[in-house]
């Protein structure tokens, strides 16, 4: 027995002597560092997660908050408010202290559904409807860069320019300024141009939209924003509104039942009702445009909304020549170019036309990699133009 014991000692003794106790300290001290890298980690995890999902609450909130209604201050009575909202309705609310100070008449206001109590004051033209309008102070468009169109200029300074530039004239003949002036003619033939440069003349507030923006889905919004036509159109002038496309919103009114019919038709009447000038309208001059004058009703065209209707035709050859000079003057031409000879051969263009071709001219040099545009370019631009290169009006070959 006692040399087996001897050997089961020796045994024991043989693996305590390979046990290194640095070693497991070491290994120890790795998995305590490991275990600090690892809690570091899902600490920050953790925080990243609390913030997003703070974030999450915060927009769950804004998400759960009812909406505002946009309306105007119609009238302020004491500590009270007459509020006006986008469909009409008007409501008489206290005002806070903190906005007493800053509230005016027309001031845009943002309230509460409910009770409709004053939450922030709007910044002018924060209204939505207001963005459907283009609103320049004076356009950079003059007469000048409009070739031809002499006769209608001077109908336009009768009807238009007069009135805003001088109006004491009109008073002292006893007569009203024509109410509205009604350009038709094919597109492109300058109507948009005509009706900026006489803003620009009259250095007043050209307020432009179009017919079908006044069009809108719901109950009084189309009739709305027509006021806030108008309505802007008082606060800046001496001021041009110029609606475009009329056609899209005074078309022929039928007996159809449909609900769109009969919103477009609501706003229609408002236009009427803004155009008979129920209220003084001194100051602001409207010009519409169309190029489908035969679907206008005849509300629209009777004397008193629009007392001028002037049809604008296309360019004729010296007036092309002229338009051509104006979009050409800063081009850098070759020697060979006749923009007499051009004018001849570009029968029946408008005045957008004559613009893409003088672009297109120049991008068939740049393709060629020229520095000056020859005739050869106006020959291929006129051919890219021109819709049926068959037609007996339109040769191959117009400069040769």
């Amino acid at each position: 027995m006692a040399p087996d014991n001897l050997d089961l000692n020796q045994n024991v003794s043989k693996k305590k002597s390979n046990f290194n106790i640095y070693d497991y300290v070491f290994n120890l001290e790795e998995q305590v560092k490991n275990l600090q890298q690892e809690k570091q980690f899902v600490g920050a995890r953790a925080t990243s997660l609390e913030l997003e999902n703070q974030r999450l609450i915060a927009e769950l909130k804004e998400l759960k908050r009812p909406p505002f209604v946009i309306g105007s201050i119609k009238e302020l009575v004491d500590d009270f408010a007459i509020i006006r909202s986008w469909n009409g309705n008007e409501f008489l609310v206290p005002v806070n202290e903190e906005h007493k100070e800053s509230l005016k008449e027309g001031s845009r206001i943002a309230a509460t559904q409910r009770s409709m109590n004053i939450v922030k004051i709007l910044p002018e033209g924060t209204d939505s409807r207001i963005r459907a309008m283009e609103v320049i102070d004076r356009p950079n468009v003059d007469f000048s860069k409009i070739g031809g169109l002499d006769n209608i200029i001077q109908e336009l300074e009768e009807t238009v320019i007069l009135p805003l530039t001088k109006p004491e004239l009109f008073k002292k003949v006893g007569v009203k300024p024509p109410s509205g002036v009604l350009l038709h003619g094919l597109p492109g033939t300058g109507k948009t141009m005509l009706a900026k440069a006489l803003a620009n003349k009259t250095n007043a507030t050209f307020i432009g939209v179009t017919g079908s923006e006044l069009v809108r889905k719901f109950i009084g919004e189309g009739a709305g924003l027509v006021r806030d036509l108008f309505k802007l159109a008082e606060q800046k002038k001496p001021a041009v509104i110029f609606i475009d496309e009329i056609d899209a919103l005074a078309s022929i009114r039928t007996e159809s039942n449909s609900g769109g019919d009969r919103e477009v038709q609501r706003t229609l009447m408002q236009l009427l009702a803004e155009l008979d000038g129920f209220r003084e309208r001194s100051g602001i001059s409207i010009i519409a445009a169309t190029n489908r004058i035969d679907i206008l009703d005849p509300a629209i065209l009777r004397p008193g909304r629009f007392d001028r209707v002037l049809e604008v035709p296309l360019p004729n050859e010296n007036e092309r020549l002229n338009i051509l000079k104006i979009h050409t003057s800063e081009m850098a031409l070759n020697k060979d170019v006749s923009l007499k000879l051009v004018a001849e051969k570009t029968v029946d263009f408008s005045g957008a036309d004559l613009k893409a071709l003088c672009v297109e001219a120049g991008i068939f040099a740049i393709r060629e990699n020229k520095k000056k545009i020859s005739a050869y370019h106006f020959e291929k631009a006129v051919s890219k133009l021109v819709l049926d290169s068959e037609d007996e009006s339109a040769p191959s070959r117009m400069f040769a």
